[in-house]
C-alpha cells in the first residue's frame, strides 16, 4: 500500500462532527451541542428531529475549522455519555469525506451515501 503525499491528500477547509440522538437522547444531544458552542468558536446547526441527508438518525450539526479539531474532537469524545457522534472533513467531495475519511464515536451507522457523486465541488462554506 502507498500512502498518499502531501501534494495528493485534498485540502480540508473544515469539519462537521454529527451528533446523533432520539427521542429519549434529545436533550441530552441538544445540551452537548449547546455547551460545544459555547467553548469553541463553531456553529451549531438546527436540531433536526428526523433523519437529513445521508443521516439516519435525528442529528445535529457542529462546524468547525480544522485547527479546533484537536480540541473540539477529544472534548467530544470525553462528554458524549454514549452518543454516536460522527466527524467527516470538509474537502469538496462529500461522498469520500463521509465514507472515506469518516470518524466514528460509538456504533459505526449506515449512511445514504447515494445522494452523493465522487466529484470535487468548490467549498462554498465559512467556518
Amino acid at each position: 500500500m502507498t500512502l498518499k503525499t502531501e501534494a495528493d491528500s485534498p485540502h480540508v477547509h473544515g469539519y462537521h462532527s454529527h451528533v446523533y440522538f432520539d427521542t429519549d437522547t434529545l436533550d441530552q444531544a441538544r445540551r452537548l451541542c449547546e455547551e460545544a458552542a459555547q467553548r469553541f468558536d463553531l456553529r451549531m446547526g438546527r436540531v433536526h428531529e428526523r433523519p437529513v441527508g445521508p443521516h439516519p438518525d435525528w442529528s445535529c450539526q457542529l462546524a468547525y475549522r480544522p485547527e479546533l479539531l484537536n480540541q473540539v474532537l477529544p472534548w467530544l469524545a470525553i462528554h458524549r455519555q454514549g452518543l454516536v457522534i460522527f466527524t467527516h472533513p470538509v474537502t469538496g467531495n462529500d461522498l469520500r469525506d463521509h465514507r472515506d475519511h469518516a470518524i466514528w464515536m460509538g456504533a459505526v451507522r449506515p449512511l445514504k451515501l447515494s445522494q452523493f457523486e465522487d466529484r470535487q465541488d468548490p467549498v462554498e462554506e465559512s467556518f
